[in-house]
Formats: C-alpha cells, sequence, structure tokens
C-alpha cells in the first residue's frame, strides 16, 4: 500500500492494517516453511507496509505532544 493512500486512514485503520500486514507476513512464512510459496515479493510488501503503517502512527503521536502545552518550571534561586 502506498503512503498516500495510508495518510488518508485514521489512527484504528491503521493499527488494523499493521495487524493484516502481520498475519499475511505470518501466513507467507507458513506457505515458505511448507515449500508452497509461490511469491517471495510479498514478504517485501509485507514488511514495508507494517513500516509504513508505524512510522505514520510515530508521526501523528509527535505531532499530538508537539501541540501540548508546555510546562513551566520555576528555577531555583541561590540564597546567600
Amino acid at each position: 500500500m502506498k503512503t498516500s493512500e495510508l495518510r488518508t486512514k485514521s489512527k484504528e485503520e491503521l493499527k488494523g492494517i499493521i495487524l493484516n500486514s502481520k498475519k499475511e507476513q505470518f501466513n507467507l512464512r507458513m506457505q515458505a516453511g511448507a515449500g508452497t510459496l509461490e511469491n517471495r515479493q510479498g514478504f517485501r510488501e509485507a514488511r514495508r507496509t507494517i513500516a509504513r503503517a508505524k512510522t505514520l502512527l510515530n508521526e501523528a503521536a509527535k505531532a499530538v505532544k508537539n501541540a501540548a502545552p508546555k510546562k513551566v518550571v520555576a528555577k531555583k534561586t541561590k540564597k546567600g
């Protein structure tokens, strides 16, 4: 799935895409072990889709964190 397509998805949809891609990756691994795998390119696609979706989730989390107001901490003064 392309990054531009993933950017239009919500956080919950991205989490679902990650879960489905991990299931697909597991099924491909089982097919490879059984010797019935026809398309080895599926491994690469699944890994990259997972990475793209996780990157977009992290970007969204950082945007929320940076948008939050920063705490003001009072400095300690020396008593002399």
